[in-house]
């Protein structure tokens, strides 16, 4: 009998999501106050942990991970697992920040089916598979929220920012930044800086569980588990700003490219 993904593959995600989240917290006691090592051994042992767990528990399935080396062979693979161990390692190193999780997806059957952000240092995972809101906005007019990196704010979104009178609010984390969106703190997570697949198929999974809009930039569909994984950009918004947003980007992008 084949095994669903209502019943399995959500409560799996959320529970390898929150497992390396723990190992993280731990790994954290043991080595604060050491910011490079502390991120190079949580990246390290958080991928060992869920590639074991993975070969234990889905021992058909493919993995991509950030961590690891890109085997071909999930190219022709029905069901991937696109897992990002330490999503935000300059963040975990920084004790005591919060802004970094553990992403889990599924890709299968060309979408990407299940996932889950665990944000271990806050105590809490986002999941597919169980009821997710997004809180409403304020009833009185407010400007746009974008999230944006502490570290790195793209210039592309500052413009953006601009025209629309939104204002920028710094995170870590892509992860972070994504569920941002779903927590009501922000109306938008836009990147247009160069990512890969494992940097957003799990904060994509939950995003659209919640009922949220997600595409490229150009409004495209996202894809994954492509040969070459990288996927530069990225929106995540709730869908009564979707079209203003991607219209705004489009009028951008065109003035940049007559300049």
């Amino acid at each position: 009998m084949r095994r669903t993904v209502e019943t399995d593959d959500h409560a799996l995600a959320r529970e390898l999501a929150e497992e390396a989240g723990g190992l993280l917290l731990r790994l954290r006691e043991d080595l604060s106050g050491d910011a490079p090592t502390l991120g190079e051994r949580g990246d390290r042992e958080s991928h060992a942990f869920l590639m074991q767990r993975l070969a234990a528990d889905r021992p058909g399935d493919a993995v991509l991970s950030e961590e690891g080396r890109d085997d071909e062979a999930r190219l022709t693979a029905s069901r991937v697992w696109i897992i990002d161990p330490l999503d935000g390692t300059r963040e975990f190193g920084e004790v005591p920040r919060d802004d970094w999780a553990v992403h889990i997806a599924l890709w299968e059957g060309g979408a990407i089916v299940a996932g889950a952000v665990a944000r271990p240092a806050r105590g809490d995972t986002l999941a597919t598979g169980l009821p997710i809101s997004v809180p409403p906005r304020p009833a009185a007019p407010a400007p746009l929220r974008l999230a944006v990196s502490r570290s790195r704010p793209p210039v592309f979104v500052g413009r953006l920012a601009e025209r629309l009178g939104a204002e920028l609010v710094p995170m870590g984390s892509a992860g972070i930044k994504a569920t941002a969106v779903v927590d009501g703190v922000v109306d938008a997570y836009i990147h247009a800086g160069g990512q890969y697949e494992w940097d957003s198929a799990a904060p994509v999974a939950v995003a659209r569980a919640a009922g949220l809009h997600t595409s490229r930039i150009d409004g495209s569909p996202l894809a994954y588990n492509r040969e070459d994984p990288s996927l530069p950009d990225l929106l995540i918004c709730r869908p009564e700003v979707a079209p203003t947003l991607l219209a705004s980007i489009q009028e951008l992008n065109s003035e940049e490219t007559r300049a």
